[in-house]
Order: C-alpha cells, then sequence, then structure tokens
C-alpha cells in the first residue's frame, strides 16, 4: 500500500498550488479520503474529505472557499487545489485513506507561503 503526495512547494501570498496523492496497493474508489496538514509545533488537523460513493465534502472552517478535495478514482489520485494562499497556510500536507479499520497515510508534501 502506498499514499504519495505531491505538488507543495513554495508559494507567495496569495498564490496556488495543487497537491495530488497517488494511491496504490489497495481499493481507492471504496476508501474516505482526506486531506490534513500539520503546522509546526501543533496537532496534525483535517483539511478536507471527500466521500468514496457520494463524492461528498467536508472542509476545515479556515479554508472554506478557498481550497477543493477532489478525487479521479480511475487514476487513483486525489487532489486538493489550494486558491488565495495564507501564511498560516504553511503546513506538511498529508493524505489520508480510510475505510473502516483500514487507515493509511502518505508521508507528507511540504507547503510554505511566504513573501
Amino acid at each position: 500500500v502506498q499514499l504519495v503526495e505531491s505538488g507543495g512547494g513554495l508559494v507567495q501570498p496569495g498564490g496556488s498550488l495543487r497537491l495530488s496523492c497517488a494511491a496504490s496497493g489497495f481499493t481507492f474508489r471504496a476508501y474516505n479520503m482526506r486531506w490534513y496538514r500539520q503546522r509546526p509545533g501543533q496537532e496534525r488537523e483535517l483539511v478536507a474529505f471527500i466521500g468514496s460513493s457520494n463524492y461528498s465534502t467536508y472542509y476545515t472552517n479556515s479554508v472554506k472557499g478557498r481550497f477543493a478535495i477532489s478525487r479521479d478514482n480511475a487514476e487513483e489520485r486525489l487532489y486538493l487545489q489550494m486558491n488565495n494562499l495564507k501564511p498560516e497556510d504553511t503546513a506538511m500536507y498529508y493524505c489520508k485513506a480510510v475505510r473502516g479499520q483500514e487507515v493509511y497515510w502518505g508521508q507528507g508534501t511540504q507547503v510554505t507561503v511566504s513573501s
């Protein structure tokens, strides 16, 4: 099982990034998918969620209207489009797959928002 995030980097405030999470080794379409982030010295927090079947979504309040989560079950990829980035979005971003008691994490990709 592998989840591999990519797309992070350094961006100026107001800029955009698109994170990607490539899945392999499990039935991606059957799993609810999540993006988390962890700022330095803080706990990991849920950023966004997308359901496995109805594609229902959830966003934490601080990213509503700026971030969009999506998935491509055929390509077995999860995405996070991040617009109007702010310095407080600086964090390591992780994707997570969940189905019942089965949980898989990626290794993370760093996003730094700074001028």
